[in-house]
């Protein structure tokens, strides 16, 4: 049977030219990579540098999900080598603490954020593919964590199994539409950056242009503003107010906002001390979702640190190569065949040929 795809918003554009905002600069990668080590580097500070107490207060902010038993047996086998691949996506589920965050008219869980982080063998290096969230796939039949069963669907909008189905289900699409067993899934809440930017005191971006955007309620001039948690939510959620409208403008946003927020705590010195690691841990780790097997601060800290000798500067960010759907140009569809050559890259650890990382769909952008 097939399905139309999940709306989550109005219809937009993609082909409009937005004036050079890039959809995956590595410049941006870099960004990213900093963040995720960032979090790894806070919990591993946190564990060592504060009481047993404290330790069991993080430890106990981290949520599990048993992937495995979700999915079953039915997944590609692991890598042959060292390496380890880590999907990472950041969710807006708007429950919660994040409906008090609703101020605009946006509804509706959604992974928001999607990462396939790649780290070859010898675990020096990591490159990070980019899943539009608006592109269609076909979602695999799933089981939901009260125990009844999805089944298979066409044409579905990637960003929204995670509402339809849950998180296991969002693991076991990627692994099927690429051939690529995930070792590790990571969610951080997008909720939970209120709770951070508001615990250091605000954080400072500048905007090129104004931003006014109904949806997500961000009203920002031209010019540099300090965002308080909320404001920081928004900016993050944003995208009809910039740009094509599209999603490739907030991707560019949220990397922005990591880089600003990795900035100030900086500035302030905030794992200069361990009470101040663990003000920032105690946020950080309230705010994490991980699978079974890295969730408790020990295992987090410990698979953090045998990510130590990645060098952000050698990281890589690629986009899902994507071609514009013939059917609704608003959405995009796997690039054929560059999207086969990436993923069988990743599926044995060997170098990603120049050719797979091309994708005829840009947002709007020339390069």
């Amino acid at each position: 049977m097939t399905h139309a795809p999940t709306d989550t918003g109005p219809r937009r554009s993609r082909r409009k030219t937005t004036g050079g905002r890039a959809a995956t600069p590595r410049g941006r990668g870099r960004r990213i990579w900093r963040w995720v080590a960032l979090g790894a580097l806070v919990v591993v500070l946190a564990a060592g540098g504060v009481g047993y107490w404290l330790y069991s207060d993080l430890d106990g902010n981290i949520k599990g999900v048993d992937i495995d038993t979700a999915i079953g047996d039915d997944r590609p086998q692991r890598l042959p080598t060292s390496g380890q691949n880590i999907l990472i996506l950041g969710s807006d589920s708007r429950a919660g603490a994040n409906a008090a965050l609703n101020t605009g008219h946006v509804s509706g869980a959604r992974s928001d954020t999607a990462l396939v982080m790649h780290i070859p063998e010898g675990r020096t290096k990591a490159v990070a593919i980019s899943i539009p969230r608006d592109t269609l796939v076909t979602r695999p039949g799933c089981a939901k964590s009260d125990g009844t069963t999805v089944p298979s669907a066409k044409r579905v909008m990637f960003n929204s199994i995670y509402s339809q189905v849950g998180p296991a289900c969002v693991v076991k699409t990627v692994e099927q539409i690429s051939g690529v067993r995930m070792d590790h899934y990571v969610e951080i809440d997008f909720a939970g950056f209120k709770e951070l930017v508001d615990a250091i005191g605000g954080v400072e971006v500048h905007v090129p242009q104004d931003i006014h955007d109904r949806s997500s309620g961000l009203d920002l001039s031209a010019g540099t503003h300090r965002l308080d948690g909320t404001q920081s939510l928004q900016f993050v959620r944003t995208r009809h107010g910039i740009g094509d409208g599209s999603d490739l403008g907030r991707i560019g946003l949220q990397q922005q906002f990591m880089l600003d927020l990795l900035s100030e705590i900086k500035k302030q010195d905030l794992l200069g001390s361990p009470a101040k690691s663990f003000k920032i841990a105690d946020k950080l780790t309230a705010a994490l979702t991980t699978d079974s097997d890295l969730a408790s601060l020990t295992k987090l800290a410990d698979f953090g640190r045998s990510l130590n000798g990645i060098d952000p500067s050698t990281m890589e960010t690629i986009m899902l190569p994507v071609a514009y759907d013939k059917v609704d140009p608003n959405r995009v569809v796997a690039a054929e065949p560059q999207a086969t050559r990436l993923w069988k890259a990743i599926r044995t650890d060997s170098a990603i040929p120049e050719s797979a990382k091309k994708s005829p769909a840009k947002g709007g952008q020339s390069s």
